[in-house]
This record gives C-alpha cells, sequence and structure tokens, in this order.
C-alpha cells in the first residue's frame, strides 16, 4: 500500500475533516482570532453531531463576501463504492430546486410575458376544473403559487403508501388526470401552506411560454451564465456518475439504500436538481451579490427583481414564538423563505427527498451564507436529520454570524 492510499484509508475510517480558511476580509467582522476558534469549535460539534446521528455522509460550506471561508467533509458519498464525500460529490438538492423556479417567472415576469397576479387558469385552463369551495379557480394567481398560498394539497400524488406506486408523475397528463379530483383547501391568500403541486404549476407556464422543457430554460437562463456547468436534473449523465452521490434511509438501527437515481418527472421543476457544493457556491453568490460580477449576474435577473423575492409576502403562521429566549417570525417571499431568527434576518430554503437533506441560509445585512447537505435521512427519536439540520442552524445563528457583524 503506497503512502496516499494510506492516508486515504485513515482519512475514511477516523471521518476526518477537511477545514479551508481563506484569507478574510478585515472590515467585515470582529477579527480573524474569534473566528478560527469559533470555527474549530463549530467543527467539533458539526462531527460529533453527525455521528451522533448516524450520518453517512455530508458536506458545509460557509460563505463570506463571496468567499468560502469554512468547508467540511464528512463521511461517505457512496458506502459500497468506499467513496468519501469531497469537493466534486454531487447532491440531490430536492425543493430548493422551487428557487430556480421562481427565478425563471421573475425572469418572464422583468420581459413582460406574465404578471405576477396573472390568473393561473389564463396558462393552463385545465384548472377550471378543480373543485374550489370557496371561489372561482380564476381568484389564483401565479403569486398565490409562489408563496404557497393557493390552496393547493401538499403532495403531488395523494397517495404513496404502497411500494409499487410511482415515485412521482411521470407525464403532465397524469396531473390533468387528476384535476377534476382535486379539492382547493382554503381561500387563496388567506394562509400558507407549503404545496408542491402549485410550483409545478409554475414550471408548467415557464414551459408554454418559452416552448423550452423547463429543464433546458433553467441550463440556458441560469445555469449557463452562473458557470454552474456540473449542474443537473433527475438522473446522472454518464461522465458525471463517479460524482453522484447515494442517499441511504436511517430507521431503528437498519441502514438502507434510497433509490439511486430517480426521475422526478413532471415534477422536476418542484425538485429535480443536482448540483456539487462548487456549482451551489455559485449560486449562493449570484443570490448575495457581488459588486465584481453585478452586470453579469444582472442579466440572469435585476438585482432589485431579486431582492423583491426576499420581502416578505405572508407570514407562515406558529412561528412567532419565542426561541430559547429569542424572538423568531417567518415569512414566505416568492419562493424564497424569510426569516427573523436570534435578532438576525435570513433568506433560505431547505430541501428533502430520497433521503437526502439540505439547506441553505443567507444573511444579505452580513453577506454571509451557508450550505449544508446530508445524504442520510434519519427518522427516529434519538437520530433524526431535521433535529441535526435545525441543531446546526442554531448554532451557526448563535455562535458564528454574530461574528460578521
Amino acid at each position: 500500500m503506497t503512502k496516499h492510499n494510506l492516508l486515504k484509508l485513515i482519512f475514511i475510517s477516523l471521518l476526518v475533516f477537511s477545514l479551508s480558511l481563506v484569507s478574510l476580509a478585515q472590515n467585515n467582522f470582529q477579527s480573524t482570532k474569534e473566528l478560527k476558534p469559533a470555527l474549530k469549535n463549530f467543527r467539533k460539534f458539526y462531527i460529533s453531531s453527525l455521528k451522533a446521528h448516524g450520518i453517512i455522509g455530508s458536506t458545509f460550506m460557509l460563505i463570506h463576501d463571496n468567499q468560502v471561508v469554512a468547508k467540511e467533509f464528512y463521511g461517505l458519498a457512496n458506502i459500497e463504492q468506499n467513496r468519501p464525500v469531497d469537493e466534486n460529490t454531487i447532491y440531490h438538492w430536492a425543493s430548493i430546486t422551487k428557487t430556480f423556479t421562481g427565478i425563471a417567472i421573475m425572469q418572464l415576469r422583468d420581459r413582460g410575458l406574465l404578471k405576477l397576479d396573472d390568473p393561473i387558469i389564463k396558462y393552463i385552463p385545465e384548472l377550471k376544473v378543480v373543485h374550489n369551495p370557496h371561489g372561482e379557480m380564476s381568484e389564483i394567481t401565479l403569486r398565490h403559487l409562489m408563496t404557497h398560498s393557493a390552496g393547493f394539497r401538499n403532495p403531488t400524488w395523494p397517495w404513496k403508501n404502497k411500494p409499487w406506486h410511482p415515485h412521482e408523475p411521470l407525464y403532465w397528463e397524469q396531473l390533468v388526470a387528476m384535476f377534476p379530483y382535486t379539492e382547493i383547501l382554503f381561500k387563496p391568500g388567506s394562509k400558507w401552506s407549503y404545496s408542491n403541486l402549485g410550483i409545478i404549476f409554475l414550471g408548467r407556464v415557464i414551459e408554454l411560454l418559452t416552448t423550452d422543457d423547463w429543464e433546458v430554460y433553467i441550463h440556458k437562463n441560469i445555469f449557463m451564465p452562473l458557470g454552474m456547468h456540473r449542474s443537473y436534473f433527475d438522473t446522472t449523465p454518464y461522465h458525471l456518475m463517479k460524482y453522484k452521490c447515494q442517499s441511504y434511509f436511517l430507521k431503528n438501527g437498519q441502514l438502507t439504500p434510497a433509490h439511486p437515481d430517480i426521475n422526478t418527472g413532471i415534477t422536476v421543476s418542484n425538485g429535480g436538481l443536482k448540483a456539487p457544493f462548487g456549482d451551489m457556491v455559485k449560486y449562493i453568490n449570484f443570490l448575495m451579490g457581488d459588486p465584481d460580477h453585478q452586470e453579469l449576474y444582472d442579466q440572469v435577473l435585476k438585482r432589485s427583481t431579486l431582492e423583491e423575492m426576499f420581502q416578505p409576502q405572508i407570514e407562515i403562521k406558529g412561528m412567532d414564538v419565542e426561541f430559547r429566549g429569542q424572538h423568531r417570525r417567518d415569512y414566505m417571499g416568492l419562493t424564497f423563505f424569510v426569516e427573523d431568527n436570534f435578532n438576525l434576518h435570513f433568506i433560505g430554503h431547505s430541501g428533502g427527498q430520497n433521503a437526502f437533506v439540505t439547506h441553505f441560509y443567507l444573511n444579505p445585512e452580513l453577506r454571509t451564507a451557508y450550505i449544508i447537505a446530508f445524504n442520510t435521512l434519519a427518522s427516529g427519536k434519538k437520530q433524526n436529520t431535521r433535529k441535526l439540520d435545525r441543531q446546526i442552524k442554531d448554532y451557526l445563528f448563535n455562535h458564528i454570524f454574530p461574528l460578521f457583524k
């Protein structure tokens, strides 16, 4: 065994992490001396928490002022291949895909092809047959869909309780066939209720107005200008297979591999994104804004329009609470979540599908963000990925983000 292979084996067996600190702008946080020990403590917390919750593989990156100031690679991207997580590992980002659909809608709005307050039946007249006990279907607008306030159900399929049931519908016609059996659950605009179904309708609008498949439109109008060259949707192209991350379900101590490469079908605009962290950092930098690249970014979407998407549209009830001594309120923007937490303001979105769990949070004022992904869905009381995700968020909001004030 070569020295190189021995070091690699030690890395895998001990689950050692890579922490990278780059040169940090001195005028945007209290001091490098305070940040370094804080990140060192976070690293200890991150590693111990991942181990405690049974996570197989995870990646974390912290971005400040368009620079990655810390990154962690934990564990294995694929157990069978004994392949560690690294810079090239490709995760499934699930519902974070929704933010790309939102940006595409705003691009078309800015080009004069639609208005946010247009009724959805203007573009999808098939929805007229949906049962709406709260009014006319013409009252449901694109804005309602973007803010999860249209009254549609959450799941695309109303069932998934049999192993032979398809993961998601593959064809638009399958959804249309369900419209006569679909019901609006509350008066549109009266409250927030997360709906995957509503975002799929937005994806359909994009296809109808541009005559591009949704995936093609996003590739041409977001991926290409931002340089997201290893991002794609659904099944993995052959040349990227060696980087694809496998995911795992963990329940009652039993680890089960998830589907190796799901096809989200007609729901791709709702959750089909796959990408490595390098590409997602490019996306976060676009959301953050960068004077050196703003001319390019504005060609994707004007800064003023992006900030419009970050404005609260409707409150998410039940989140106006005192949480560990801190006041917390959550809102829905235009496909982005808006959160006031630990006396800080954040824009974010999460994802969860096929045993992948992902999240990003951006503080525009501090020009600081983090991205995290796990390839394990632990769903027990003691080992729980959702709980772990919240714990890491609380730690970062409490101990890391304030250092950049």
